[in-house]
């Protein structure tokens, strides 16, 4: 390492470090990307996919504000797919099938050709704090790097230990020794350091699975692409295929449950509730006769194959037996054991909606150390976080993104106002606004916030605003009359129906309007995309009303300075969260679990005082 200090320092490069250290080198600050293995760069710890429910709004919102997920996904995907087609387009969600190592090779590739990133091998065991600031980051062998701020992405790596049976081993990942040190260092600065678990299913051998006995789940034709900025995709799409467990399975499962250190008491963290282990599904879903398994590959060239909703910590050989109950895994050849991972977090809680932390300025915390789970939650955070700590360095105003703009506005204050307990997962229920927040419309939502911050190239740009510009073409010409002898021929008597209405009554579906002459020239993404506009209209219409009728709320700053304050008229309990949490605005506040309305209504009064204080400050002065 030839130097010792950079303007920002960004620990881990999973994949919310990668996307802090790319956002920052994108908006000119330098960054030093310090992680304890270079080869193990944005590595898939578990699942070989990237997007899925809500999760695939998150990487297009990434993609639009400047990040990478997306465009390496589109890169290494192997299978693409939209979810939740069935249902209405809120919920829409985009997913790809990922070649796990390509995945890793390529976002290495990017940051070793980006330029500001310093790639540094070294391992960060505490940080250099002086007057309630970080000033850098304290090295295991002794050295130290200096910086006006520091990005924390540490995955699961802090105090990692790892369940196989009763086989318990240091470490973050299989083959990763864990992180020793931070952890302590971040509780001897005041913050509240809690446990959490997560696991991992076995993997399997390719010839020894008998996919005739499973269903087929192939990608969509043709597939699209991810990111806004590829233009198309030209993949050969692997094959995924479903089956399901038996009732073989779960009676094996609960006769070795006291085998299961879940069950055993050996693993005292939280897991996920959306995603438990095999074990807790039996045992909590004890009137289901099977539950769905995956079967997923992890790459075009490997053997090896991933079992989506087998993740376990039972010992090697219940594994083994478990896995030949299953249809079309009878003589299946298990390469690597599942195992569960416990390790320490950071309750949210604890941060501002910067995700800088309250205690240390310049202190910035992303991705699971923020009690997330999921490659998309934690990109998000690392690219939140990477944007905040490069504009607090250039001396530029905050970003701050609300519920209604985006999922990663959903996200962040999900976090910081109602912290957490167990792995946190972003769903599209979580979202009030989830209509506004489709992700065919990221750009439309984002776009500002991309040419403010100056995370997009100049041809990435003018991209966005084609997009833009079809889109909104596309909603005239569904808008416009159709011409009345075609109107007669449908025996209509107004001679004015459009195809906007012809779509809104179910007459004309979306593949006959894409074949339409009018629209010949367009996109089917573009299509696709102005249909909902003009189907929906209405209550889109509606929920940007309920937006406005929230807003006052959102606008109604706090001061830092009120919670110095006695504030007796508000609850007990109310004083005792807004205190901890110091929201920085009304609605905020509103949200925190344990504020009544009462409380509301009272920080209402506060909010108003300060501003009648801000507007007759300059007067004053």
């Amino acid at each position: 390492m030839s130097r010792s200090r950079y303007p920002l320092i960004v620990v881990g490069a999973g994949h919310a470090g990668c996307e802090a250290a790319c956002i920052a080198a994108a908006m000119g600050v330098e960054t030093a990307l310090v992680t304890m293995s270079l080869d193990a760069i944005a590595q898939m710890s578990c699942n070989p996919a990237i997007g899925g429910l809500a999760k695939g709004h998150l990487v297009r919102e990434i993609d639009i504000l400047g990040g990478i997920m997306a465009k390496m996904a589109d890169r290494a995907g192997i299978q693409f797919k939209m979810l939740n087609r069935a249902r209405g387009p809120a919920v829409w969600s985009p997913r790809a099938q990922e070649d796990k190592a390509l995945y890793r090779e390529i976002v290495r590739e990017h940051l070793e050709r980006t330029p500001g990133v310093t790639l540094v091998q070294a391992q960060v065991v505490g940080f250099l704090v002086h007057g309630g600031r970080v000033h850098g980051v304290a090295l295991r062998d002794g050295g130290a790097i200096e910086a006006d701020a520091v990005v924390v992405t540490p995955g699961t790596f802090m105090n990692g230990l790892m369940h196989i049976g009763d086989h318990t081993m240091a470490g973050g990942r299989v083959g990763e020794a864990a992180s020793r040190g931070l952890s302590e260092c971040i509780a001897e600065l005041g913050f509240r350091v809690l446990r959490l678990k997560t696991g991992t299913p076995p993997r399997i051998h390719r010839d020894t699975i008998d996919f005739s006995r499973m269903l087929e789940q192939p990608g969509d034709e043709p597939p699209r692409p991810f990111s806004h900025f590829t233009p198309a995709l030209d993949v050969d799409q692997i094959l995924c295929h479903l089956t399901h467990t038996s009732e073989e399975t779960h009676a094996l499962i609960r006769a070795n449950l006291d085998r299961s250190p879940l069950y055993t008491g050996k693993i005292r963290g939280i897991g996920p509730r959306y995603c438990p282990s095999i074990e807790d599904k039996v045992v909590r879903f004890s009137e289901k006769r099977a539950h769905q398994i995956f079967i997923e590959p992890e790459g075009r060239t490997t053997h090896e194959y991933y079992i989506n909703g087998l993740s376990t910590s039972l010992p090697e050989e219940i594994q083994r037996a478990v896995l030949r109950t299953i249809p079309g895994l009878e003589e299946v050849q298990m390469i690597r054991p599942g195992y569960a991972v416990e390790y320490d977090f950071v309750p949210p809680d604890q941060l501002k909606p910067t995700l800088e932390t309250r205690a240390i300025a310049g202190l910035y915390l992303a991705g699971q150390i923020n009690g997330t789970s999921g490659y998309e939650e934690a990109a998000a955070q690392g690219l939140y976080a990477g944007i905040n700590a490069a504009l607090a360095i250039q001396g530029r105003e905050a970003l701050r993104l609300g519920r209604e703009e985006a999922y990663l506005g959903v996200l962040i204050d999900d976090l910081v106002t109602k912290g957490t307990e167990e792995p946190y997962r972003m769903f599209t229920s979580s979202a009030e606004y989830r209509l506004l927040l489709r992700q065919d419309n990221a750009i439309d939502r984002l776009l500002p916030r991309a040419r403010q911050l100056g995370t997009l190239s100049s041809e990435e740009v003018r991209v966005a605003e084609r997009w833009i510009r079809d889109r909104d073409s596309a909603v005239t010409r569904l808008r416009a009359p159709i011409p009345d002898s075609e109107n007669q021929g449908r025996g209509s008597t107004s001679g004015q129906e459009s195809l906007a209405q012809l779509l809104c009554n179910g007459t004309l579906s979306l593949e006959e309007a894409l074949c339409r002459g009018e629209l010949a020239d367009l996109s089917r993404e573009t299509v696709e995309s102005a249909s909902i506009e003009v189907r929906y209209e209405g209550y889109i219409r509606r929920q940007l009303r309920e937006v406005e009728r929230t807003s006052r709320y959102e606008h109604l700053h706090l001061s830092d300075s009120i919670w110095g304050e006695p504030l007796l008229e508000l609850s007990r309990e109310g004083r005792e969260k807004l205190g901890r949490i110091r929201p920085g605005t009304v609605a905020q506040a509103a949200r925190i679990p344990g504020v009544s309305p009462a409380d509301a209504a009272v920080l209402v009064i506060y909010a108003e005082r300060e501003r009648r204080r801000a507007d007759l400050s300059p007067a004053t002065s």
